[in-house]
């Protein structure tokens, strides 16, 4: 397989790139290197992609349709698209908004008219989000609730992805896979996530910041199992029955909720430090918990989840230290 995978200097662009790389598919990567977080981390995720031959970069923005034109013309053995590049976080949703529907809404879609102009295509992926459950009180959250009261630009736009995404499905075929992401962290994860940000206040004698006085649950997934379910997506594309068009949307998470001051006691005892707190009052956008019904694609691709909290944040850690030499 030949695949074009955006965000490819990315955490989760950077974790799937590598595992494709590994079974023997090309990869064709492309990201914009954008300064939302330190372009020298997303470096030295490319640095280690590019020591495998079947690997080939482009520096481009997917919103920029006559860049993306030229890399549909460079490699046209494409056979399939996941698309994981995203302006991302909620919060500076609030500070940037039209960050958002630049690379969320206008990328996705140059994306896939790539896909659907391109005959060898055999099927396209994308991130959603688990923020797109907005203050659903309904828990677990299943693919089947209602997500049509998105509480921050960032879901709307995420949202926006399935909606174009089931468009296109139905208007032209198009096999598309969407994927909600619950609260993804591990090695080379993105500086502007709790796990980093708890880590380096910590290290750095800083206090964190927890909102809603600590009340706060999340479906934290370990990228490992995060990456096994998009190539297991990937290798199952839907099949186009006639009636319906060829569109899924799944759940990946951990299947399992768990304290926010857990999460931190975790961080704490594997940098044997303790951490000062201040507690703040609930962000805008944010919601309080977060719990993935995964029944869907364990049916489907037989997705099974195998990291909790107690190992993953621990391999975490042990690359934080590393990549800062502590």
């Amino acid at each position: 397989m030949s695949v074009l995978v955006t965000g490819a200097a990315g955490f989760i662009g950077y974790h799937t790139s590598l595992r494709l790389l590994e079974r023997g598919d090309k990869v064709v990567g492309v990201d914009n290197l954008n300064p939302y977080y330190d372009p020298a981390l997303k470096r030295a995720r490319l640095a280690r992609l590019t020591e495998h031959p079947g690997f080939s970069f482009i520096q481009a923005d997917i919103a920029e349709r006559p860049a993306m034109a030229e890399v549909a013309e460079l490699f046209p053995d494409i056979t399939a698209y996941i698309n994981l590049a995203a302006q991302a976080g909620v919060r500076h949703s609030l500070k940037a908004p039209h960050d958002y529907t630049r690379s969320n809404v206008e990328g996705h879609l140059v994306l896939m008219e790539m896909a659907r102009n391109n005959p060898n295509c055999r099927h396209f992926v994308y991130a959603s989000s688990s923020s797109v459950y907005g203050t659903n009180t309904k828990l677990p959250f299943s693919v089947e609730d209602r997500v049509d009261t998105p509480i921050s630009l960032y879901a709307a736009t995420k949202r926006s992805c399935e909606l174009m995404s089931h468009s296109y499905s139905h208007l032209y075929r198009l096999p598309t896979t969407g994927l909600r992401f619950f609260t993804v962290y591990g090695p080379w994860g993105r500086p502007d996530m709790a796990a980093f940000l708890f880590a380096r206040a910590i290290v750095d004698g800083k206090p964190i910041h927890v909102f809603n006085n600590g009340d706060m649950r999340r479906d934290f997934t370990y990228i490992d199992d995060i990456v096994a379910g998009v190539i297991g997506v990937l290798d199952n594309p839907p099949k186009d029955e006639g009636a319906l068009p060829p569109y899924r949307i799944y759940n990946i998470g951990n299947n399992s909720s768990e304290s926010l001051m857990d999460y931190v006691g975790l961080i704490e005892t594997c940098l044997g430090r303790k951490a000062e707190y201040v507690l703040e009052p609930m962000q805008p956008g944010d919601v309080k918990e977060t719990y993935a019904d995964i029944s869907a694609i364990q049916r489907d691709v037989g997705f099974a989840p195998t990291t909790p909290i107690s190992e993953g944040v621990p391999k975490f850690i042990e690359w934080f230290k590393a990549y800062h030499g502590l």
